[in-house]
């Protein structure tokens, strides 16, 4: 059983609360209540022990492997993970789930082989060593849970996750469909996913308002050689208006003061590289006099550029053939790559 964990910033669910939501029997009282699923932080049970061995087989956990667990519950997952995983981390907020899984595995002889930190996901400065990942994850942190974990080094071998439907279709969406948006590049550029399953609304107690998808994610390693930050700045922008020509959208005021300012930023930080430089040559004694003459050619080259207007340099990056006309809707992480290519090779720089 998987636990959607709770919304970031969220108060704690007080602990005695308590319904018919499907979960396992708490200890005490018979044994025949049920732990209560609080909707309030996106707690939704998965209640069909079908998908949960499914979701066990799909991840392809080896015995060698450390398998992170986002949200535990009341453990059916764990338990079955403890199965064929060397060690399990799982990660949960809810005081009273974390209680229950201890109590759950207390007798069991594989108790040493599972580490329960209670805690906020997102909040965690830096996730502990796994190779594989599973998580059942409320809609609304969907997206920063994602890319925490594409920023997790070392590298991890995948992650099996569950998401809303809708948002996991966008992370494998292609140019010209319609889901196909910033989500879909910024994730294909760090990673590989696979849609594995569809999971119907009726299969958690209480039943969230969608449906979900289980995905596999599969980072890229090593990864593309792009500064990430940047990339996403000219990302952003370019799906700011999707369906327009890419003229349309960095040559409008808003964008050009900004490119504006990047370019002199960057103008500014090469003179101070190019001085450095100078003084280091100085200090030597072989070919100074030649490593001089090269940098204040390049400082006059520089100067010439920072003559250009800025939206005249633009213009003429989109009058490539490559770019001229093209709309983001439709452009692929190799046209991106392009573009990003061109404007830095300009002097412009995103944020």
């Amino acid at each position: 059983q998987l636990l959607a964990m709770a919304k970031k910033g969220k108060k704690r669910p007080r602990e005695e609360a308590s319904s018919a939501a499907e979960g396992a029997p708490t200890r005490g009282g018979g044994g025949s209540q049920l732990l209560a699923a609080n909707t309030s932080i996106g707690q939704h049970f998965l209640k069909n022990p079908e998908i949960v061995s499914s979701i066990i087989a799909k991840a392809k956990v080896e015995r060698t492997d450390t398998v992170l667990e986002v949200g535990p519950g009341t453990g059916n997952l764990t338990v079955k993970l403890l199965d064929v995983a060397k060690k399990v981390v799982a990660v949960e907020c809810d005081r009273r789930m974390v209680r229950e899984v201890l109590k759950r595995v207390e007798d069991d002889p594989r108790r040493h082989r599972l580490e329960v930190v209670q805690g906020d996901v997102l909040k965690t400065p830096k996730l502990p060593y796994f190779d594989v990942c599973v998580a059942n994850l409320p809609y609304q942190i969907s997206s920063a849970f994602l890319f925490k974990i594409l920023g997790h080094r070392p590298f991890f071998r995948s992650a099996v996750v569950m998401f809303q439907e809708e948002f996991a279709k966008r992370l494998t969406a292609k140019p010209g469909e319609a889901l196909y948006c910033r989500l879909s590049v910024n994730t294909q550029l760090l990673a590989k996913v696979d849609q594995l399953m569809k999971v119907g609304r009726a299969n958690f107690r209480p039943p969230p308002k969608v449906d979900s998808r289980v995905v596999r994610i599969s980072p890229r390693n090593p990864p593309p050689p792009v500064d990430f930050v940047e990339w996403d700045g000219l990302v952003k922008l370019a799906f700011s208006r999707k369906n327009k020509t890419l003229r349309a959208i960095f040559t409008n005021k808003s964008a050009l003061q900004n490119l504006d300012a990047s370019f002199t930023t960057w103008k500014a930080m090469k003179k101070c590289s190019k001085k450095q430089k100078k003084k280091d040559d100085n200090n030597r004694d072989d070919d100074s006099a030649m490593m001089m003459m090269d940098t204040r050619s390049d400082d006059a080259k520089d100067d010439n550029k920072g003559g250009d207007n800025v939206k005249d340099v633009v213009e003429a990056i989109l009058e490539d053939p490559r770019f001229k006309e093209k709309r983001a809707a439709k452009m692929d992480i190799d046209d991106f790559l392009a573009l990003l290519a061109a404007f830095n090779d300009a002097g412009l720089h995103f944020s």
